[in-house]
């Protein structure tokens, strides 16, 4: 599991390669994520949007930015956690991904960035 804290915000990270197939004549790579966010500060905070950096083994990039994460803008109190299960398809078998949330902390207003630490995702046989 990857873990980081940014200001109080606890994000951990698993990932799991579910498979690969064929679409359009292009052999794709499917990865599932699971989140956890972990408020350890004082004040509620909101998660209001996400961003990702998705870096294949082939040098390819992608970007995906989107308020919330899975249709959510969840409100995490402290000491709470908030838990999500996403994914991604990469064309190729090796890659890795890095992002960033901004969020609101309710008690002065401010908006602020939370860490996603970059994880890597990974088919099991190309670690042999």
């Amino acid at each position: 599991m990857i873990q980081q804290v940014t200001r109080g915000i606890k994000i951990s990270v698993e990932t799991d390669f579910e498979g690969s197939f064929l679409k359009d004549n292009v052999l794709h790579y499917a990865f599932t994520y699971r989140i956890e966010i972990e408020n350890q500060g004082k004040s509620s905070v909101q998660l209001l949007t996400r961003h990702w950096k998705i870096k294949e083994a082939l040098n390819k990039t992608q970007y995906v930015n989107g308020n919330g994460v899975v249709g959510k803008k969840p409100i995490i109190n402290p000491g709470e956690i908030h838990k999500y299960k996403s994914g991604c398809l990469l064309s190729s078998p090796l890659g890795a991904m890095k992002g960033a949330y901004i969020m609101i902390d309710f008690s002065s207003t401010k908006k602020f960035n939370v860490e996603i630490p970059p994880f890597k995702l990974s088919t099991p046989f190309v670690l042999n």
